[in-house]
């Protein structure tokens, strides 16, 4: 089981930007699609975004499109959440996962611990 360690998140103002950060170790990372999901006080947790093992293939959650890129950096061993044009609505509890497979299936293998994004207004 891998393990997953999240950092850069914070306050911003909404416009702003953030870079979350995903570092794993216990697994060998390349062979392993990754994900960032989200859980607001109160909600569900819901899917942000997926990045398959080579990064060459991308999904995002409509409400984060055009706006929230996700990448990866296979050597590091770790995988990146580049959020733009915050808004109020982003304010989470950010998740990284590792999935059980090497294209993203939703089936998530381990869990980071999460960071908190606060955007204002």
């Amino acid at each position: 089981q891998g393990q997953l360690v999240e950092s850069g998140g914070g306050l911003v103002q909404a416009g702003g930007s953030l870079r979350l950060s995903c570092a794993a170790s216990g697994r060998t990372f390349s062979n392993y699609a990754m994900g960032w999901f989200r859980q607001a006080p109160g909600k569900e947790r819901e899917f942000v975004a997926a990045i398959n093992w080579s990064g060459g293939y991308t999904s995002y959650a409509d409400s984060v499109k055009g706006r929230f890129t996700i990448s990866r950096d296979n050597a590091k061993n770790t995988v990146y959440l580049q959020m733009n044009s915050l808004k109020p609505e982003d304010t989470a509890a950010y998740y990284c996962a590792q999935s059980y497979d090497s294209h993203w299936s939703g089936r998530v293998g381990s869990w980071g611990q999460g960071t908190q994004v606060t955007v204002s207004s």
